[in-house]
């Protein structure tokens, strides 16, 4: 299952408090048009039905079910810049 390093539950939590009340807001990473080769990120609300819920640091992530396939053995990381911009990129997980 796709894990969570320190800064990027950080930097997920950080953006949830950015748009108000964190419910069950988390990030979102889906599929294009089942294509595996293609992920997109988006902020959301909660799951979708047929999402794996990763939580981690009080940070939570929804997988639609190809991206929960390609990243099951990844782990997820930020960098924010000096502007505050923020970059999600993808690692093997250390084994």
């Amino acid at each position: 299952m796709l894990t969570l390093t320190d800064t990027a539950a950080k930097v997920i939590r950080d953006l949830n408090a950015q748009t108000g009340e964190p419910g069950e807001r988390g990030i979102r990473i889906s599929s294009q048009d089942d294509d595996a080769g293609s992920l997109m990120l988006s902020v959301a609300e909660g799951p979708q039905s047929t999402d794996k819920v990763v939580e981690s640091g009080g940070a939570r992530v929804y997988l639609d079910p190809v991206a929960a396939s390609v990243l099951d053995d990844k782990a997820l990381d930020a960098d924010v810049d000096d502007q505050g911009g923020v970059s999600f990129h993808v690692e093997n997980q250390a084994t």
